[in-house]
């Protein structure tokens, strides 16, 4: 037996002695907890944003899906059915393209400004600027798009590119980023 053996022995003695702790520990502790700042409650807006941001699960029981296909399925061949006078229709002429009014938002309270680029932009650099104007860290802006589908991201402080959490993310990313996808109309 060694002077190391002996040094291990009494080490091991000392551990297993059970620990003491003084009657005021709980009080020591609950005073502790007591003097921890208390977290700010984020403002309604910001509330608000988070709870698009988060993700959820839905579950559907199968006949409820199924019942709400043949809805859509009946709904669409109702609309397909109905007849048009044909003169109606030549004094119509071609139908114009319109264009529906999408609102981008972005939840970025930390950024000195956000733009949006995509397909329906060329991907400029410069991109449409966003707003905060609404609440300070909720981005926000409002493209005019024709119908179809259209692949896009955020750009924060004009480097970071970031995929609206809101939206389905793009297959195939531009450029090595990723993007998300708005479809707009039948398109």
């Amino acid at each position: 037996m060694t002077e190391h053996d002996g040094m291990l022995d009494r080490a091991v003695e000392l551990l297993r002695e059970p620990v003491r702790f003084g009657s005021d520990l709980d009080a020591r502790v609950m005073h502790a907890i007591a003097a921890l700042p208390v977290p700010e409650r984020p403002g309604v807006v910001r509330r608000t944003g988070l709870w698009f941001v988060r993700p959820r699960s839905v579950r559907v029981r199968p006949a409820v899906a199924l019942a709400a296909a043949a809805g859509l399925v009946v709904a669409a061949i109702g609309l397909r059915s109905r007849p048009a006078s044909v003169p109606a229709r030549l004094a119509e002429g071609p139908p114009a393209v319109s264009q529906e009014s999408v609102r981008f938002m972005l939840v970025a309270p930390h950024a000195s400004s956000v733009a949006i680029v995509g397909d329906f932009n060329d991907w400029a650099a410069g991109g449409t600027p966003m707003s905060d104007a609404v609440s300070e860290g909720l981005w926000a802006v409002t493209v005019p798009l024709r119908p179809g589908r259209y692949r896009y991201a955020f750009v924060v402080d004009g480097t970071t590119w970031v995929p609206d959490p809101t939206a389905p993310m793009a297959l195939d990313d531009d450029f090595g980023r990723p993007n998300s996808v708005v479809t707009i109309g039948g398109g």
